[in-house]
């Protein structure tokens, strides 16, 4: 009993430990991949997808069927020997089989072999695409609590900031330098900063819950990522032009790949419509045999002559000779077997000639499917160039406000440390310090937010480009 209790504890405590770990943004992927209900119903249609090619290969195969019956008949019948209505039960076997080859159907089979495998390349895109737009789900909710983890960083330190110049102040006070009033504003200053940083863990506490979430974690409480941290460099992907990135994107993006393969697929099903236009030859072969378990009737070697009738003229008789029977055995299944086998093989040639329009309106749908995934992957690469001009234009414009804030933050720090050294001179009042003091902490919040926001809008510019989102 001991024993099973200290396991018992052990796996809990490695469960937790376990769930306590802190996950990169890797690993943050790859559950996220691993447990998404949609990329479960991909991965199962394209296990269908490869069905299907599996039947259409089996369209190149004959087919070939065997059947066999026995039957009871039983009642009033003719004896099938002697000839008479008698009541009884008689017994009868019949066995074949058939094989029969498609020689030609319109190419229906090798187009129908053609599409299967374009089936197949089309859920793997899909695939791909559906894990895609995972990937930038997952790296947004990653970088939105790194986000907030360094706000609320920020704002606990310039707490820390204002709780020592309310101990200085308040020397100060005692000194005679200041005066009690100045006191009030720093003390409603650190009452706004500790509401602030209330508001901050909280919106860590969410983007950490929403995560969570889209990784199936219900531990929220455990549940935490490794702070990476992001360099601001400027990437040299800005230095290209947005027509570069779109016609790089072009070249391996799933989702393109995915609107080409549906016009591929719609080309197979026109060609498949038309085929049943086409005349079909098929072969065909049958083999058939049968066993009675009824005695029969056998010659038994010695003739009686019968009259039959007389010469008109003469009054001669006219007499027949027939042999008498006796009833044997039926023959040995072996005999039977050989002398009922009977064979049936031939050519079966099919000719479309009018079946009430319904051949040649399914041709005409085909076509029509196929000019409309012709003109929604036209209308792809539209969005996709307006997205991808869209992203450089907000990842140019994020970069220059990050350093147009940063420049904001620079100067609000000389301009509070400034007015700090007035304060603490008694050159400024509580208020003004106070307002310098706001304004730089909402630079730092600033500079905060201007940089996770260039950051997430670059990884997601570099990402059409072809550069990882993990990097």
């Amino acid at each position: 009993m001991r024993k099973k209790l200290t396991f018992g504890l052990l796996v809990i405590c490695l469960s937790n430990y376990v769930l306590s770990q802190k996950l990169t943004l890797e690993e943050c992927v790859k559950m996220a991949l691993d447990k998404n209900i949609s990329i479960k119903q991909t991965t199962l249609e394209l296990e269908n997808a490869a069905i299907d090619k599996s039947s259409a290969i089996g369209n190149f195969l004959p087919n070939i069927n065997a059947q066999s019956s026995h039957s009871w008949n039983v009642g009033l019948n003719q004896n099938i020997t002697t000839g008479l209505i008698e009541n009884m039960t008689t017994q009868f076997s019949s066995m074949g089989g058939n094989i029969s080859l498609n020689i030609y159907n319109g190419l229906q089979n090798i187009n129908q072999l053609h599409r299967a495998n374009l089936s197949i390349l089309a859920r793997q895109y899909q695939l791909q695409d559906m894990t895609d737009d995972i990937l930038l789900l997952v790296a947004n909710g990653y970088l939105q609590i790194l986000f907030n983890k360094e706000l609320l960083k920020a704002q606990k330190s310039q707490l820390i900031i204002t709780i020592e110049q309310l101990n200085r102040t308040t020397s100060l006070i005692q000194a005679g330098v200041l005066t009690n009033s100045d006191i009030f504003e720093l003390e409603a200053n650190k009452a706004a900063q500790e509401q602030s940083i209330i508001q901050a863990e909280n919106n860590l506490a969410l983007s950490q819950i929403s995560l969570a979430q889209l990784l199936q974690i219900t531990d929220f409480q455990n549940f935490d990522i490794v702070e990476q941290n992001f360099d601001i460099p400027f990437s040299q992907i800005l230095e290209k032009n947005p027509k570069a990135i779109f016609e790089k994107a072009l070249t391996f993006r799933s989702d393109i790949k995915l609107g080409i393969i549906n016009i591929n697929i719609a080309e197979k099903d026109v060609e498949l419509a038309k085929g049943t236009l086409k005349p079909t030859l098929r072969a065909f072969y049958s083999y058939s045999n049968r066993l009675g378990y009824s005695n029969r009737l056998i010659g038994s070697g010695d003739f009686t002559e019968i009259p039959i009738g007389y010469v008109l003229s003469s009054g001669e008789s006219v007499v027949r000779s027939i042999e008498e029977t006796t009833i044997a055995p039926h023959l040995s299944f072996a005999e039977q077997l050989r002398n009922n086998e009977g064979h049936n093989y031939g050519l079966s040639l099919n000719i479309p000639i009018f079946n009430g329009f319904s051949a040649r309106n399914s041709v005409k749908k085909a076509k029509i499917n196929l000019e409309r995934n012709k003109n929604a992957f036209e209308e792809q690469k539209l969005n996709l160039e307006s997205t991808i001009n869209q992203a450089f234009n907000d990842t140019r414009g994020a970069y220059k406000f990050y350093e147009a804030v940063q420049k904001t933050l620079f100067s609000r720090k000389d301009a509070f440390n400034v007015a700090q050294n007035r304060y603490e001179a008694g050159a400024m009042n509580a208020f003004d310090y106070v307002q310098a003091q706001q304004r730089y902490e909402q630079s730092i919040s600033d500079r905060v937010r201007a940089k996770f926001d260039y950051i997430f809008k670059l990884k997601v510019l570099e990402f059409y480009f072809g550069i990882p989102i993990t990097e």
